[in-house]
């Protein structure tokens, strides 16, 4: 905050005394939350955001012109995603007598945006600080942002792509400049400063024309622009982001997989691999838009560059910080920022199969190693039981006609996956393909197409006794896949022929069969296993 900005904020003082106290709210109890930009007001059901009248490079609130038209650009902004959270502007006013009053009749000295009030502790960075972030979770949380992304409105792409260009720029020149903010030493190395900054610049110009097609195709939109953990409560067990940005248009805006990173960033960050495999899976099937398969090869720089500035964000509190906060705020930028450098690291992508006869856990499986797999936030998972009713235009859980098991029909399934995973690799994301393959030729196939990529490929073959998977099939709820205990009989008399795969006895419990497929698997290097 600059000394003009300082200025401003003293005039404010009278007006977040007067929402401060518990008589302007009828009573109520009164909590104060502040952040840079912004103080909050809970008062019972209600809260009430008042801009502080700060002026920073990227937002201007130092007046009451210019506050209004930001609480106005909130409420516009933010009920596109949470309309049940957003309700109205309503001025802080000075009465006849010299008394302020919310929503009088006098003249407007401030304005704020009166909002719902939720519980605090529902913010799934809360959640996810007391290990909450249950399992269904994450599929909720993707579908969320999928639709939200639905809503959209697309944007020209250039404009986006040049800002892209300067925030490089803005994060290099910031990161040199808080070298020595922490005790004298150095907080970012002016080496690695170097590394992010070029590696980051050449990752752009590679992407350019697949970004600029992206925008083409009106990927690039206005959308939420600070989508994380923290900006996203739990209402009546649905996932609600909130707080979007309002104060630049062009900084809400991006290609949408640019908005998805900072989520999945977050998580990365938070050693919730699962979580942040779980949201890149549920995205990609909710959305089901085949064009994100080359959009892939964008996602690490998008990944690096949201941990880059917050890196920055985090080390520009070291200033005004107290002592004894010092320490972890350093800590934590310095995380951020060897996070962006390793999202850049290169590796060689995976394609991994998952076969065996139905009622073996291929899908349990799969779910299970895409964590671990290639470049954070892990593999992408082709389930053929999904992508065959996908194929029909049915949902998930409904069941196909016989005809949709038509050998032909399987023919341009199995197509459909090699090609499918094969643009993941090249794209340079590992890929994990659930299928039964029992004949030779669709195994054969799809090994071709990880040679083609470019990627290391593993298949393993999953065994389990007749019993055992009637057993399972039996016990299923609502699944993708239509199985059933005659097509299982039916499967004992395939003819699999010779098997080059991996066997893996699956008989056993899911986590048991996991480790037995992890421990065939290589070595977690940066080629092999877990990468950057």
């Amino acid at each position: 905050m600059d000394a003009a900005s300082k200025e401003y904020a003293g005039s404010q003082d009278a007006v977040f005394a007067f929402l401060g106290r518990s008589s302007t709210h009828g009573g109520a109890e009164v909590r104060r939350c502040d952040t840079h930009a912004a103080a909050v007001f809970l008062a019972g059901e209600r809260a009430f955001k008042v801009k502080r009248a700060v002026r920073f490079p990227f937002l201007d609130y130092s007046t009451l012109e210019k506050r209004k038209a930001a609480c106005s650009a909130e409420l516009e902004v933010n009920r596109r995603f949470a309309p049940q959270i957003y309700h109205r502007i309503v001025p802080i006013t000075r009465e006849g007598d010299g008394s302020l009053s919310l929503g009088g009749n006098g003249e407007a000295v401030e304005w704020a945006v009166e909002m719902m009030r939720f519980d605090e502790s529902q913010t799934l960075d809360r959640i996810a600080d007391r290990g909450g972030l249950e399992a269904a979770l994450p599929g909720k949380l993707a579908k969320a942002v999928a639709a939200m992304h639905s809503r959209a409105e697309p944007v020209d792409a250039e404009p986006w792509l040049a800002a892209l260009e300067s925030y490089i720029g803005q994060n290099t020149v910031a990161f040199r400049e808080a070298q020595t903010l922490f005790r004298g030493e150095s907080l970012f190395p002016g080496q690695d400063i170097s590394s992010l900054d070029q590696r980051s610049r050449t990752a752009l110009a590679g992407l350019r024309p697949l970004l600029l097609a992206r925008g083409q195709r009106g990927l690039v939109r206005r959308c939420h622009g600070d989508l994380h953990l923290g900006n996203i409560a739990l209402l009546d067990g649905e996932p609600v982001a909130f707080d979007a940005i309002e104060f630049d248009p062009l900084v809400a805006s991006g290609d949408v997989l640019y908005d998805l990173a900072f989520l999945l960033m977050d998580l990365v960050e938070r050693g919730l691999p699962e979580a942040a495999n779980g949201v890149l899976n549920g995205y990609f099937a909710a959305a089901r838009r085949d064009e994100d398969c080359e959009g892939l090869a964008a996602l690490p720089l998008f990944m690096s560059l949201r941990a880059a500035i917050r890196a920055k964000v985090t080390a520009a509190r070291l200033p005004q910080s107290a002592e004894d906060s010092r320490t972890p705020i350093a800590r934590a930028a310095r995380r951020y920022f060897d996070l962006a450098l390793a999202m850049l690291a290169s590796g060689t992508p995976l394609v991994v199969c998952t076969g065996g006869l139905s009622g073996t856990g291929k899908s349990v499986l799969a779910r299970g190693l895409a964590p671990v797999l290639g470049r954070p936030p892990g593999a992408l998972v082709l389930r053929s039981d999904a992508e065959r009713k996908a194929m029909f235009g049915f949902g998930e859980t409904e069941r196909l006609p016989a005809e949709a098991y038509r050998p032909e029909v399987s023919a341009k399934l199995y197509a459909a996956l090699n090609d499918k995973a094969g643009r993941i690799a090249r794209a340079g994301y590992s890929v994990v393909v659930d299928a039964v393959f029992a004949k030779s030729s669709e195994r054969a196939a799809i090994e071709a197409t990880a040679q083609e990529a470019g990627a290391k490929f593993h298949g393993f073959f999953l065994t389990a006794d007749l019993a055992t998977r009637l057993r399972r099939i039996g016990g299923r709820g609502p699944d993708a896949s239509d199985a059933d205990a005659a097509v299982a009989h039916m499967q004992e008399d395939f003819a699999i022929g010779g098997m080059s795969w991996m066997s893996v006895d699956a008989s056993g419990t899911p986590d048991a069969t996991l480790a037995r497929a992890r421990a065939l698997l290589p070595g977690n290097t940066p080629d092999e296993g877990r990468g950057a």
